[in-house]
């Protein structure tokens, strides 16, 4: 009797392929949770963070050419930031551990609410300043950084839990893809943010800041309404905390604190380097500032969803070419002195940072078990981060004493310095190797 012949295996396909791709109707669940309502939870959860990258790129682009009008120089301007930055990195740990605890959609839920409460009062206080309405530094000034402390205490708190939440229902084969998609959630944002503000801002400066809010409250509602999390969280082993000092995540922190200042710097001096090099006023430097963003978001999401997704690039891969495409582009901002050299430069950081970032918060997934997805999701978050506290307290400085070209060489130094952590650091050089045997390799049912 003849043997039937075996069935042909199904294509590979990647994991945002898979994430987009509808499941049949009746397919067997994996436990608790089905692939299709694994699909859907990824789906909103993708859709949700978008908004957190387009008020950050937003409020890059629209603030330090309004400031101006408010009477703040660059350094205040990067105060600001600064400070929402520090209060981030000490508790964006915190709400990674809790979410191992009590459960990741909480977490997203209040990081979401915060955001969107955060950036409607930083709104609000701008156009009152810019109506008159409030004046003096010691009135405008204190409520801008209390609007966004806000953001930095509690909106810290989604990023890891989504991480974590990612990293619940994920293989370690497949942890690189689904961390690179999560950030292009992010890199998505900051695509569309700064053309939503160009078309917003004819409403007022502060009309695509009031915008992102009302769409951060509604993903809030998605996520509460229609994300699954099916394991309560007094029903999940009690997660150990994670050291910062642990072996396992300490280099990736170190790398990510070099790497996120480097990354940082164009952040928040680009709006300037537009209006001194170019000779910008206000509204050309919103609008010019922002194709030069939208630039580099696209970078890097084509860095994300295309070229990881598509070649299944290594974590070690994705670091190391990511460090020498952002040096690239710190070269070209010190000689770039037209429109087209200055985009030519964020495209590069887009893509390099792009390839980079994924890259050590996949690596330093692996090297944990999935108790304490959260924790190191927080951490290395919070390492990243801590860029954003050093680049304005040192770049926006050096922008003003130094000239505009000034924190773009601290940037290729910085990135210089992490080049040869990486080649010292076996850890980061084996970045792609599999979990050791002390690290849990399953996926627990969620």
């Amino acid at each position: 009797m003849q043997k039937e012949a075996p069935a042909a295996a199904p294509p590979k396909r990647s994991l945002l392929r898979r994430m987009f791709t509808p499941v049949a109707q009746g397919q067997p669940g994996d436990g608790p949770t089905s692939p299709k309502d694994r699909r859907k939870a990824f789906q909103i959860l993708f859709f949700s963070l978008v908004c957190m990258g387009v008020g950050q790129s937003l409020m890059f682009a629209i603030l330090p050419p309004v400031s101006r009008q408010l009477g703040l120089s660059e350094t205040e301007v990067g105060a600001i930031f600064a400070i929402s930055a520090t209060i981030w990195v000490f508790t964006s740990g915190f709400w990674g551990h809790r979410s191992d605890h009590w459960g990741r959609r909480p977490l997203i839920i209040m990081g979401l609410m915060a955001f969107a409460i955060s950036t409607a009062l930083f709104a609000t206080v701008v156009q009152l300043g810019l109506l008159g309405i409030i004046a003096g530094f010691w009135v405008i000034y204190p409520l801008l950084v209390a609007s966004r402390s806000i953001y930095g205490i509690f909106g810290s708190g989604a990023h890891p839990a989504a991480q974590g939440y990612i990293a619940d229902r994920t293989s370690p084969s497949e942890r690189t893809e689904a961390v690179s998609t999560l950030s292009a959630a992010f890199g998505l944002g900051t695509t569309v943010g700064p053309g939503i503000g160009a078309a917003l801002v004819v409403f007022g400066f502060v009309a695509p800041l009031y915008f992102v809010a009302f769409i951060a409250a509604c993903s809030a509602f998605a996520i509460w309404r229609f994300l699954p999390e099916r394991t309560r969280p007094s029903e999940r082993e009690r997660p150990k905390r994670l050291s910062v000092f642990d072996r396992r995540v300490f280099p990736f922190i170190i790398a990510n604190v070099l790497l996120g200042t480097a990354g940082a710097i164009p952040i928040q001096t680009v709006s300037f380097l537009f209006m001194d090099v170019l000779q910008l006023d206000t509204d050309n430097a919103i609008q010019f500032t922002g194709v030069g963003l939208m630039a580099s978001s696209v970078a890097a999401l084509f860095a994300q969803l295309v070229l990881v997704q598509r070649f299944r690039l290594t974590s070690d891969f994705l670091l190391r070419w990511g460090v020498i495409v952002a040096f690239a582009s710190s070269v070209l901002f010190v000689v770039g002195n037209t429109f087209g050299l200055l985009v030519a430069a964020l495209v590069l950081s887009g893509l390099g940072f792009g390839l980079a970032r994924p890259g050590i918060s996949a690596a330093a997934s692996l090297s944990v078990g999935h108790d304490q997805q959260g924790a190191v999701a927080g951490l290395t978050g919070a390492a990243g981060a801590a860029g954003f506290i050093f680049a304005p307290l040192i770049g926006n400085p050096l922008y003003e004493t130094m000239g505009p070209h000034a924190p773009y060489v601290l940037s290729a130094i910085l990135i210089l310095v992490l080049a040869i952590f990486i080649v010292l650091t076996p850890r980061l050089r084996t970045a792609h190797a599999k979990p050791s045997s002390d690290v849990e390799t399953s996926v627990p049912e969620s």
